[in-house]
């Protein structure tokens, strides 16, 4: 009796350890956005120059960890590891564009509906069923989207769009590392993405580039160490916490987004927005019960 009660508090430790560590990535990651959002509203230097930082970070950081554990550079499938570096980098690009054009509570709002996006989008890569279950969370979603951007369709905010885009493009890059991970380690894959972000990045970066001033340097590599941090943080909290839990979790993302943006920059916290908010927080954990009940 006392080895089950010993096994149950360290499963509960367990549980909040990676509750903890979910929490402070995207708290993370919402914290880059503010830093890149600093920048852009100050400066000229564009959301390409900002990703460049954090693919540059990042690439050396994968690079160092995978030296020191001894791992082989040579993936097991080039072609899967490709897709799921085009499609994150990608998403990653459209997401900094978004937060560039609108306002950091709708650009983390938007891309955060890609849960919702894999639940539909999935079953077409394993010739699936869709769930009428998913297309009613799918209205819900889409009906939260209608209330955070408020579009006036004879003038549509460039910066909803592509956060929009972001979180569609980030859906086929969740659905490729899923497929990948059966083949290569998550630091492998990982570590092709940020080179593939830190070669194809500096290429756009090139005709784009503003030189930064000290204090900008400073908001750029913080950006770059902030989400760099949110994915480290990310992935130590998914060895302890299923995926359930863990994407109900990360919604927690709008939230703090949507504090800060109100707090730092004064932008709009209404009824509308809110409600919004919550309905897409609502659908994804709604996709993420029946993910869970599905494997059940």
């Amino acid at each position: 009796m006392q080895n089950i009660h010993l096994f149950c508090l360290h499963y509960q430790k367990q549980m909040l350890r990676g509750i903890i560590f979910i929490l402070l990535a995207e708290f993370c990651f919402a914290v880059a956005t503010v830093f890149a959002k600093y920048i852009t509203r100050s400066s000229d230097i564009s959301a390409v120059e900002i990703t460049f930082f954090r693919f540059f970070i990042g690439f050396f950081v994968s690079y160092i960890y995978i030296r020191s554990q001894g791992y082989s550079f040579r993936p097991a499938n080039w072609r899967l590891v490709l897709y799921r570096a085009v499609f994150s980098f990608t998403a990653l690009i459209l997401f900094f564009y978004a937060v560039q054009y609108t306002s950091v509570t709708n650009a983390n709002m938007l891309n955060m509906t890609y849960p919702v996006f894999v639940f539909m989008i999935a079953p077409l890569f394993w010739k699936q069923k869709i769930k009428w279950v998913a297309v009613l969370f799918l209205f819900i979603a889409i009906l939260g989207i209608y209330l955070v951007i408020r579009p006036d369709f004879r003038h549509v905010n460039i910066g909803d769009v592509w956060g929009l885009l972001s979180g569609i493009v980030a859906a086929f890059a969740v659905i490729t590392l899923s497929i990948a991970r059966e083949h290569d380690s998550t630091a492998i894959i990982v570590f092709y993405l940020m080179a593939f972000g830190f070669i194809f990045n500096g290429l756009m970066m090139i005709p784009a580039f503003v030189l930064p001033s000290d204090i900008q340097y400073v908001h750029l590599l913080a950006s770059g160490i902030f989400g760099v941090m949110g994915q480290t943080f990310l992935t130590i909290g998914y060895k302890t916490i299923n995926a359930r839990t863990g994407s109900m979790i990360s919604s927690s993302r709008i939230v703090f987004a949507a504090l800060l943006g109100f707090i730092l920059f004064s932008e709009p916290l209404n009824l509308s927005i809110i409600t919004g908010g919550l309905l897409i927080v609502g659908s994804i954990i709604g996709i993420s019960l029946m993910h869970y009940n599905k494997h059940a």
